[in-house]
């Protein structure tokens, strides 16, 4: 496992409980970051905080991450406890239901908006004022590539990953000035808990998409993820990475 030094860094990393962002908590505490993980449910946060087993290195806080004050608050209190952050990883996110736009129910769209892209955005408004002040940051958005070609079935989940994407780029343009990178990556399906959102006829037809004719691991993600917060990304910024297994050729 390639390691970057993230000694005296801090971390965010929301959904960072289980999936991509547990993996990447792993990847962050290896390089010697301490890691404030944000999830709405309490059982995976106290699951991931004994299996870590990194003490003090890690702090859980319960927040949801589509209510702008309580993403507020989280900074406050990660603020105390670890320092300020100077990397953010924005993992968290849902699949939402599997249905055709004509059949798709309202509350389902406007619930996987409020997490996938609202919450980023919430997210990223909270923690980059820090950043700006003090001219550092990394920030990586996770996406999707359903956000570049639009799953059949799932148009709230593509759609909000669209524009994790836009906002990706929007934010990078705007910080470019400073000593901060934002980036978002664009992950073929990873077989984690959002699985058990999906049906499996979409769990089907997203493996016949991608020509390495598997699904992306997590520990995938996570190395490509702990080099775009690494010090040593210093230049790209506002871009978008893809770990399509060969899906996206653009």
């Amino acid at each position: 496992m390639n390691q970057y030094d993230l000694k005296g860094r801090v971390a965010v990393v929301t959904g960072g409980a289980q999936g991509i962002g547990y993996a990447v908590t792993q990847r962050l505490l290896a390089g010697g970051a301490k890691v404030a993980i944000w999830d709405i449910d309490d059982a995976v946060l106290n699951q991931a905080k004994q299996t870590l087993g990194a003490g003090e290195n890690v702090q859980t806080v319960k927040v949801d991450i589509a209510d702008l004050a309580a993403v507020q608050s989280a900074v406050e209190t990660t603020n105390a406890a670890l320092g300020a952050a100077d990397i953010l990883v924005n993992s968290a996110g849902i699949a939402g239901a599997n249905a055709t736009v004509v059949d798709y129910p309202e509350a389902e769209w406007h619930r996987v908006m409020n997490i996938n892209l609202n919450g980023t955005f919430n997210v990223n408004k909270a923690l980059l004022p820090g950043m700006i002040a003090r001219n550092y940051g990394r920030i990586v958005n996770v996406a999707s590539i359903a956000g570049k070609e639009g799953n059949p079935n799932a148009s709230a989940y593509s759609a909000s990953k669209a524009g994790v994407i836009a906002l990706t780029k929007s934010l990078g343009k705007e910080t470019a000035g400073k000593n901060i990178a934002v980036n978002a990556v664009t992950p073929a399906a990873a077989r984690t808990r959002i699985f058990e959102q999906m049906s499996q006829q979409h769990i089907d037809y997203m493996l016949s998409k991608i020509p390495r004719n598997r699904f992306v691991e997590v520990d995938e993600i996570a190395s490509m993820i702990a080099w775009l917060v690494s010090e040593e990304n210093s230049f790209t910024t506002g871009a978008v990475f893809d770990l399509s297994g060969g899906r996206a050729t653009y």
